[in-house]
């Protein structure tokens, strides 16, 4: 395993053994990356990821080595040679290859064929040294073979089944179709003029090289082939292909030889090139999932580490038109406080009675946000309020709904509000998510927060293992106070889980707030293990001991204390006290277990201790003369805030209902390997213009520097 990983991770040998044997001991990996540096020679949680997986890889090639040397047992053709060939295989490719000769079905032709005794012939034709075919082929013929050419079809059908089970000609044409297949399309013609195919209409007659097809267009592809609008095909050139293998298998110029020709082809294209180009594809698809699983990871990332405000008395509004504006009020820790509905906009137009409604519930409430959900109506809403005259000055945000409506409808939200209705929740939700986005956004399945590319697509296993490590890096980076946390926010932390979550809450909500790190060991089912993997990751708020509320471990605790003894002070002195810190000789505290590495961590963490990594939430504005996209024109420049990001480019949101597209083309002036290092989601830029479709409600814009 060890040597597997190393090979593929380019990880240091002794590294990936710690790693390993912390794994094993089910150490989770934001612990592994924060508090064992000196185990792993300080890899990072991105490496200790590629070690995960790495080893779930080898870990599933040892099991399927398993079955096929139990499966060949069966079979009694197991031999030392064949079991340690078996055994000596790192690639899973290589390992079905080696299976399948042995893994014949009953209903082959080629089965048939030796059923009726025809294998000899085959063996006769594949040496190549025989002068008269049809009189050899002859001996052949039985109550089961009607003629010579029977007996030769049958010879053919064993001889392309040994062709398509040779290795190397499977390598050879899995060679062409890496290097040189194409991926041709053709729209299903009653299809055609269908309006759900028209969004595919760009792939009804489309062909290209499928190892330059980006992901996102061969998951386009894929989804309009699997929703029935076109068909698909891998193709090569076939004459070379052929060409290719005849040079590996043809020795003479005979009649033997022009009936291995004929094997070939059959063996070619009903056993070859179907399998092998179905290989390709999934081969493909593969990637091109990993590359949207890349992408949409990235962007959740962003998304969980946006800026909150922190804790604010927040004024949050679901903006509708018919049904009303839900408005909800919110205290700094995010309890619902109050909630009623105004109808500012169309049909009812009470915009004066909505201003007063407003006003007083922001003096009554000491409101000192507005949150404002970004869906229908977000504009006129936003609009209003900035007629509202405040007594006080209070800030106003646009906030993302990507979500809300998943969220309120969920049991979490029934949970937390047993007798209030969707729209309510929803409205809490907007406000909360000003507040803290992480804390909030971590209640929703991260696939409905709609920042990905064909979510629905990928492998969705693959997907929801990566979008949970997400997740539980960014809860871990940023930490959690235990004493507000809710379960879902709880169940990220390292080593607590669901149901370890549902404990917290319940002892916090019979005993009270927690006063130390050391109470939670109270937590019924909270054992060492948990402890020593979640502590560090759970803050406590306003605590006697200030370690408490910072990224230190607890088994680090008395390392800090002696650094505060021998400069005669307390801990709480230490803290901050960046001139008594940056004098402290790190190297009397080394231990056997306790390098500079984590030294270091925990001298930064006294220095700052619990900060939090987020920037702080930042109000925009966009052109309040654009409302709507006929109100666009090619060349102005505006303010926009960045909504997603794909391998093509990235939406923006300009202030209407549509959002713009900038294609990576219009990024820079140079090649862009990477959106992401030129936006980052819910970055606030000004764009430019290019082009507007308002038919297809398509904008293209061009990122202004």
């Amino acid at each position: 395993m060890i040597k597997y990983i190393t090979k593929h991770t380019q990880l240091p040998e002794q590294g990936v053994k710690n790693t390993i044997a912390l794994l094993n001991e089910d150490c989770t990996i934001p612990f592994i990356s924060r508090y064992r540096k000196e185990a792993t020679g300080n890899l990072d949680e991105v490496q200790i990821g590629q070690i995960v997986t790495f080893k779930e890889q080898f870990e599933s090639l040892e099991k399927r080595k398993k079955a096929i040397l139990k499966a060949l047992e069966e079979q009694q053709v197991l031999t030392t040679e064949l079991q340690q060939k078996i055994n000596n295989t790192s690639e899973l490719t290589v390992l079905e290859d080696i299976y399948l000769p042995y893994k014949k079905s009953k209903k082959t032709k080629a089965e048939a064929a030796r059923n009726k005794g025809l294998e000899p012939l085959a063996k006769i034709i594949m040496a190549q040294n025989a002068s008269d075919i049809e009189f050899t082929a002859s001996k052949y013929i039985s109550n089961n073979v009607a003629e010579e050419e029977e007996a030769l079809q049958g010879a053919r059908h064993i001889i392309a089944e040994w062709i398509n089970e040779r290795s190397d000609i499977r390598n050879q044409i899995r060679y062409q179709l890496e290097k040189f297949a194409q991926i041709t399309t053709k729209v299903i013609s009653t299809k055609k003029e269908d309006e759900k195919a028209q969004k595919f209409r760009d792939y009804f007659d489309w062909s290209e090289s499928l190892s330059r097809c980006p992901s996102h267009r061969l998951l386009a592809i894929l989804r309009a082939e699997n929703e029935g609008f076109i068909r698909t095909k891998i193709e090569i050139d076939d004459e070379r292909a052929l060409n290719k293998i005849e040079n590996r298998i043809i020795k003479s110029n005979n009649e033997c030889s022009d009936q291995i020709i004929l094997a070939i082809k059959d063996a070619y294209k009903r056993l070859l090139l179907p399998s092998l180009s179905n290989e390709s594809i999934k081969l493909a698809k593969k990637k091109a999932d990993e590359a949207a699983i890349r992408v949409f990871s990235k962007n959740l990332k962003q998304l969980l580490l946006g800026a909150p405000l922190g804790e604010k008395r927040i004024l949050a509004i679901d903006p509708g038109f018919r049904t009303g504006c839900k408005v909800v009020c919110l205290s700094a820790q995010g309890d619902l406080l109050h909630n009623e509905t105004i109808y500012p906009h169309p049909p009812q137009n009470d915009s004066s009675g909505a201003i007063k409604k407003i006003s007083s519930l922001a003096d009554a409430y000491k409101i000192e946000a507005i949150a404002i959900g970004n869906g229908t109506a977000s504009r006129e809403t936003e609009q209003l309020i900035k007629r509202v005259h405040f007594k006080n000055a209070i800030e106003v945000f646009v906030v993302s709904e990507a979500g809300a409506s998943i969220y309120s409808a969920s049991k979490i939200a029934r949970d937390e509000f047993p007798n209030y209705d969707v729209t309510v929740r929803g409205a809490v939700s907007i406000g909360r998510r000003l507040a803290d986005p992480l804390a909030e956004l971590v209640k929703i399945d991260a696939k409905s927060i709609g920042v990905g590319q064909y979510q629905h697509d990928v492998d969705q296993a693959k997907l929801q293992k990566s979008l949970h490590s997400v997740v539980e890096s960014c809860v871990n980076s940023v930490g959690v106070n235990i004493n507000t946390a809710s379960i879902p926010l709880l169940s990220y932390v390292s080593g607590i889980g669901s149901k370890l979550a549902e404990n917290i809450v319940t002892y916090r909500n019979e005993n009270g707030s927690f006063l130390n790190r050391n109470s939670i060991k109270k937590v019924p089912r909270l054992g060492g293990k948990a402890f020593e993997q979640g502590a560090a990751f759970l803050r406590i708020k306003n605590a006697k001991n200030p370690l408490d509320d910072s990224a230190i471990h607890p088994e680090s605790y008395a390392i800090a204390e002696k650094m505060a003894k021998d400069k005669n002070m307390n801990v709480a002195n230490l803290v901050g006290n960046k001139k008594e810190l940056e004098n402290i000789n790190l190297s009397n505290y080394t231990t056997q277990d306790v390098g500079l590495l984590t030294l270091k961590d925990i001298v930064n963490e006294l220095e700052k201790p619990g900060l939090d990594l987020r920037e702080k939430a930042k109000v925009f504005t966009f052109n309040q003369k654009i409302k709507s996209i006929t109100d666009l024109t090619s060349g102005q420049l505006l303010p926009g805030i960045v909504n997603n990001i794909t391998n093509f480019g990235c939406f923006v949101d300009i202030g209407i209902k549509e959002s713009g597209l900038i294609h990576v083309s219009n990024l820079s002036n140079s090649f862009v390997k990477d959106v992401n290092e030129h936006v980052s989601l819910h970055q606030q830029i000004i764009v430019k213009v290019l082009e507007v479709d308002v038919p297809r409600k398509r904008i293209q814009l061009a990122l202004h520097k």
